[in-house]
């Protein structure tokens, strides 16, 4: 009895060759390594309803920097009316432990948050923008074209301070308010934040609806416009398509990826939109495709088991759930 494989199968099929058998079946070249920024203690803990005690935040972060993440967000300068979470910025970025090799940028949405940011210590901080207008008008009160305008005081001020920026890029698939988003917007944007003098341009699927199908598409677009090697990407999971994205990204030369402890995250102005891709989840598969990150696995575990438990919730990451489901408690 002859026994035919599925890629047999599939190899035969006329149809299915058209398809382009080559991209399916071929071995893809993986990064050797890739640079996890860390953004669980600004854009996880931001829209947590629980107002955490500044310790625990502090604790947070030098867990995370214990784990061997090279890049942690660790707070953001914004109006405490606005992200009242935020609003012990000064005391968390100044009892920290700053760990060598290790940076801790904070976001800074004007010039008035920069310069508190720079009087608190900041070495790198991070701008703002969106490729929705909608979703600009109703994040930060202004067009994305204003938006871009205002940043423009906060890299002048950064460059004579030498300090770093780094540009996010929202809604880059879609948006709440607008559907689907045109990736030209997003290369356009994301080229004007390159040109201001951002040092790296994160896209953000803000609020999660990005398959590897559209993640693909605007990709492609940015491409065009920016260097794989000064992108980033962030990925919510509201459709559980986050490491599908993140593995997209990854063939198309991107090495530098957002994810955060535990999956923590949303957005105050994207109701529904879920959290980011967890740390644990995004480590656990790169380790699988034996790339580099300098993560401890274990040790990100376990934090993501302090923070869930500060918060009062189970964690969101399914490698965290299944780690410790596996070890004696």
């Amino acid at each position: 009895m002859k026994i035919t494989t599925t890629l047999q199968c599939f190899q035969s099929h006329p149809y299915l060759r058209r398809l382009g058998s080559r991209r399916y079946f071929s071995k893809t070249s993986w990064p050797k390594s890739v640079r996890i920024v860390e953004v669980g203690p600004r854009d996880g803990l931001q829209n947590e309803p629980k107002i955490l005690p500044t310790s625990t935040k502090i604790e947070l972060i030098n867990r995370l920097a214990d784990t061997g993440l090279k890049t942690i967000e660790a707070t953001s300068f914004v109006s405490p009316k606005w992200v009242p979470q935020m609003a012990d910025n000064v005391d968390v970025l100044q009892g920290i432990t700053k760990k060598p090799g290790v940076s801790y940028p904070v976001l800074t949405p004007n010039l008035k948050g920069f310069e508190a940011a720079l009087a608190a210590g900041a070495t790198e901080v991070a701008v703002f923008g969106a490729a929705s207008e909608s979703f600009s008008q109703k994040n930060t009160n202004c067009s994305t074209a204003e938006s871009i305008e205002r940043f423009r005081a906060v890299l002048d001020a950064a460059k004579n301070s030498n300090v770093k920026v780094r540009g996010y890029v929202s809604t880059v698939i879609g948006c709440p308010y607008e559907g689907p988003i045109d990736p030209k917007a997003v290369a356009r944007v994301s080229k004007q934040l390159l040109d201001l003098g951002c040092y790296e341009i994160s896209l953000g699927d803000t609020i999660g609806v990005g398959t590897p199908g559209t993640m693909s598409k605007m990709l492609q677009e940015v491409l065009k416009v920016i260097p794989a090697e000064k992108l980033a990407v962030h990925c919510h999971d509201t459709y559980g398509q986050a490491l599908a994205n993140i593995l997209t990204s990854l063939e198309y030369g991107i090495t530098v990826v957002d994810s955060s402890v535990s999956g923590l995250g949303g957005c105050p102005y994207a109701r529904g939109a879920s959290g980011n891709a967890a740390t644990e989840d995004v480590v656990y598969m790169l380790n699988g495709l034996g790339v580099n990150t300098g993560v401890d696995l274990d040790k990100l575990v376990n934090v993501g088991k302090f923070i869930s438990e500060e918060l009062g919730r189970p964690s969101e990451s399914k490698v965290n759930r299944a780690m410790r489901k596996a070890k004696p408690q």
